[in-house]
């Protein structure tokens, strides 16, 4: 059997676009500890339609990966998860071990942020994307390794036939991304995750795994996650952005709703927090105070102690996503309406934000 048999083409295999091909539900994680419950993911939903970017965005530890890693159903057996994860027609969290396994890799892939965790030193590489073609498909090795070659190729790594036989060690940080996002499009996914990607990359070769990740979506005709906390990263990547604080959704738009009318102060705040081109002059608004523990999380709004709109109202009842701008754009914020035209200097007081960050440093300084 030759390579080219095992090459699926998207328009042989793919839907129309637009089509939904993942539907997450009320998706709730919760881990157990020594203090109480740990609620890391709280009520999770969102849709992602073929062909499209979802971009989700916040600081860490506001559940981005416990969300994915839940979908994949890879988190440790003492995790509680509840909720709906619909692909092709089933809930995948009521599918049994082995059923999950035909479908991670076959139809939803995930790209992790540390490649070394995903690759095995003592095998080639070409061999690594090589098994993953061969764990879907009834192919011969050499058919196997010639996809592979294909795949390196294709994720623009140079003399793909020769680095092929090279171990991961003998790569270099941004080539081993690739081996990893050749790996995901090994058999033509229908959904590719893709964790924090660029994150112990420069800025270079950021932008070389981010042009790898554009060809891999468009080769597979995939949807994808893109997981981070660089705006920088979704601005240029996301068709809809989801922003996650204290394990839920506080803001869900397209990304010209989300970056150019943002109705939620802890979006306004990470949008003011980001360098920009065309003010280079211009004084960062970083966001005072640490997010909150979701263990035992008080009433209210989980942002409030940080939120310089917070007012009675705030400590009451956590505010619900609800329609803004328009039918598609939520934000979960008691005070959406407030922030129409706002720039983060006008909510956040740069001299506070600069004391309290600087107060906060010296006290974790030895």
């Amino acid at each position: 059997m030759t390579s080219e048999q095992i090459d699926l083409a998207p328009s042989r295999r793919k839907g129309a676009a637009g089509e939904v091909v993942l539907e997450v539900s009320n998706l709730d994680v919760t881990f157990p500890s020594g203090d109480g419950p740990v609620r890391a993911v709280r009520g999770v939903d969102y849709t992602l339609h073929r062909g499209e970017v979802l971009g989700i965005v916040g600081e860490s530890g506001s559940g981005k990966s416990v969300t994915s890693m839940a979908v994949m159903r890879l988190l440790p057996t003492t995790a509680k998860v509840t909720g709906e994860v619909r692909f092709d027609g089933r809930n995948l969290l009521e599918l049994s071990e082995s059923e999950m396994t035909r479908v991670r890799g076959s139809k939803i892939a995930m790209i992790f942020q540390d490649p070394m965790t995903s690759l095995n030193p003592v095998y080639t590489v070409g061999a690594q994307i090589a098994e993953a073609v061969r764990a879907h498909h009834d192919v011969s090795k050499a058919a196997a390794l010639d996809r592979a070659v294909q795949l390196l190729d294709k994720v623009r790594i140079p003399n793909a036939r020769d680095r092929a036989s090279s171990f991961p060690h003998e790569l270099s940080g941004g080539m081993r991304q690739r081996v990893v996002i050749a790996i995901a499009m090994a058999n033509d996914p229908d959904v590719i995750i893709a964790d924090e990607p660029t994150t112990a990359l420069d800025v270079t070769v950021q932008a070389q795994i981010l042009d790898a990740l554009k060809a891999a979506q468009q080769e597979t005709g995939a949807a994808m996650v893109l997981i981070t906390h660089d705006l920088g990263v979704i601005a240029g990547q996301a068709d809809r952005v989801m922003v996650m604080y204290a394990g839920k959704p506080v803001e869900i738009g397209t990304a010209e709703d989300v970056f150019y009318t943002p109705r939620m102060p802890y979006s306004l705040g990470l949008l003011g927090s980001l360098p920009r081109m065309d003010r280079p002059s211009e004084r960062l608004t970083p966001i005072p105070g640490s997010p909150p523990s979701v263990v035992n999380m008080p009433p209210g709004c989980p942002f409030g102690p940080r939120c310089p709109k917070h007012t009675e109202v705030c400590d009451e009842t956590e505010p619900e996503l609800r329609a803004t701008t328009s039918a598609t754009h939520l934000a979960a914020c008691h005070h959406a309406e407030a922030l129409v035209g706002a720039e983060a200097e006008d909510v956040f007081d740069t001299e506070v934000a600069d004391h309290d960050a600087l107060a906060q440093l010296a006290e974790e300084t030895p």
